[in-house]
């Protein structure tokens, strides 16, 4: 039987907020293609274990690091503490952000400034420090479906990811040739925290494809990026369609 060429063999890949739902399965689709990864985490060091527990046993090398990223400190010194640890990074994924409640009426300065410092400056200040340390390589930026609209119950949350979908095209023109980056906008996948599996599953309606995606799809499209040698400066939506209604104006609250 012929053995299958793993795509990511020996490639050395960061992830940030990789313990959880969509960053976990990310972190473990590259590994099974024989990435080594950097699994960051701010506070689920248990999940964090876990998750390196499993990638050790496919064989490759891992390393669990706990950095705050809203903390200048262990922000700028998170793509060094990796590659002391597995060496140079080929592969950035800016997964890690938070998801905060608000409205027109509620959000304050604090809200928004705290929502762009871990959805937009963290991915910018890893980016660069990636790119510093790496001649050729990839970056994948985890923004939203809704980029393309408005999300009235988490303004601060959607202007910071409308901040990374810019970034995303500015750092494409400024790292190349060498460095490609990219974005997945991710629709209904998982349920917000605080909401149960019928939240989600009730949503489906929305959804052009009539059904609820799953971390696995957002994961199998970090995988194309990251293995593509000319793709750059994309958003790809993994929303079963869901984006085209933003355009037709079909109403904000896609979920």
């Amino acid at each position: 039987m012929a053995v299958t060429e793993r795509r990511l063999e020996g490639k050395n890949v960061l992830v940030t907020g990789a313990a959880r739902r969509i960053g976990r399965a990310i972190s473990l689709a590259l590994a099974r293609e024989g990435a080594n990864v950097a699994v960051h985490y701010e506070s689920s060091e248990k999940e964090a274990a876990d998750l390196a527990a499993e990638i050790g046993s496919l064989g490759g090398r891992v390393v669990a690091i706990r950095a705050n990223l809203s903390d200048s400190n262990d922000l700028e010194g998170l793509v060094d503490r990796a590659r002391e640890e597995l060496g140079k990074l080929e592969i950035l994924v800016n997964n890690a952000s938070i998801f905060p409640s608000d409205t027109f009426e509620t959000i304050d300065l604090e809200s928004l400034e705290r929502s762009v410092e871990i959805n937009a400056w963290a991915p910018l200040v890893l980016t660069r420090a990636f790119a510093a340390q790496t001649e050729r390589g990839h970056v994948v930026n985890l923004l939203d479906s809704r980029v393309l609209g408005f999300d009235r119950t988490h303004v601060a949350y959607i202007l910071s990811k409308h901040v990374l979908s810019a970034l995303t095209r500015i750092c494409a023109l400024e790292l190349a040739p060498g460095i490609a980056v990219n974005g997945i906008a991710p629709g209904l996948i998982l349920s917000p925290p605080g909401k149960d599996e019928d939240y989600v599953d009730r949503l489906a309606r929305t959804v052009p494809l009539e059904r609820r995606g799953a971390p696995e799809d957002v994961a199998a499209t970090a995988l194309f990026l990251v293995t593509s040698e000319f793709v750059t400066g994309e958003t790809i939506y993994v929303d079963g369609g869901r984006h085209l209604k933003e355009y037709s104006g079909d109403g904000p609250d896609s979920r």
